[in-house]
């Protein structure tokens, strides 16, 4: 099972460590702020009052023999890319960063970061999607132009199969999942003469430009 250690106890790290833990995996926290660590310290594996800024206390902590290091330190740029760059020197597997800014996210990438999360920017985002095209119910990028989104069915799809659509060569994008919700049912990489119900929900993934032809209906 893969170990993770959550820095930063702000409401994006207590939230995380929350759902890793409601997962079922083992979690480690670091905080400076003795408040915060007390308030998860009932549910996690280990929690730990400490300045994570400090390469030797990391080291003496073993983060270099967790899988995934999580750094969520806020509004603390500075502290932000010091902890990375230590993660980096000590040969951590996976660093995730949440960043505030494009800036912030740029220098972390550049020292190591294996991923950075911009929470604000992306949920942003996602409501502009939801709220711009009221058949999307979920909209999910993956980096490279590339994302996936569930969608209500357009009308001009009901009682079609997927063969008739075409989808693939008319949009270039492909439906993963169909979730039936009468009868409660989900089909992964539904067959090709599978017809579409106005009760269903299409799970679909391809390119941005093309998944907006669809988002048009």
């Amino acid at each position: 099972m893969r170990s993770f250690t959550v820095i930063g106890l702000s409401n994006f790290g207590y939230y995380l460590t929350k759902y890793l833990v409601d997962e079922g995996f083992p979690v480690m926290v670091i905080d400076s702020d003795k408040e915060r660590v007390d308030k998860v310290k009932s549910f996690v594996q280990k929690a730990i009052i400490a300045d994570a800024t400090d390469k030797e206390t990391l080291k003496n902590l073993g983060l270099q023999d967790v899988d995934v290091v999580v750094v969520c330190l806020g509004e603390r740029i500075d502290s932000s890319v010091l902890v990375t760059l230590h993660l980096r020197e000590l040969g951590v597997k996976e660093i995730i960063v949440k960043s505030v800014t494009e800036d912030h996210e740029k220098i972390l990438d550049i020292i190591g970061a294996t991923s950075t999360v911009f929470p604000e920017r992306d949920m942003a985002f996602r409501i502009a999607q939801s709220i711009s095209h009221p058949n999307v119910l979920e909209y999910i990028p993956l980096g490279h132009d590339i994302s996936v989104i569930e969608i209500v069915p357009p009308k001009e799809f009901i009682g079609k199969t997927l063969s008739e659509l075409n989808l693939r060569n008319k949009y270039g994008i492909q439906v993963l999942v169909v979730k039936e919700m009468i009868p409660e049912k989900v089909s992964l990489i539904p067959r090709a003469d599978y017809k579409i119900k106005d009760s269903d929900i299409l799970v679909v993934i391809g390119k941005d430009k093309d998944l907006k032809k669809i988002q048009k209906y």
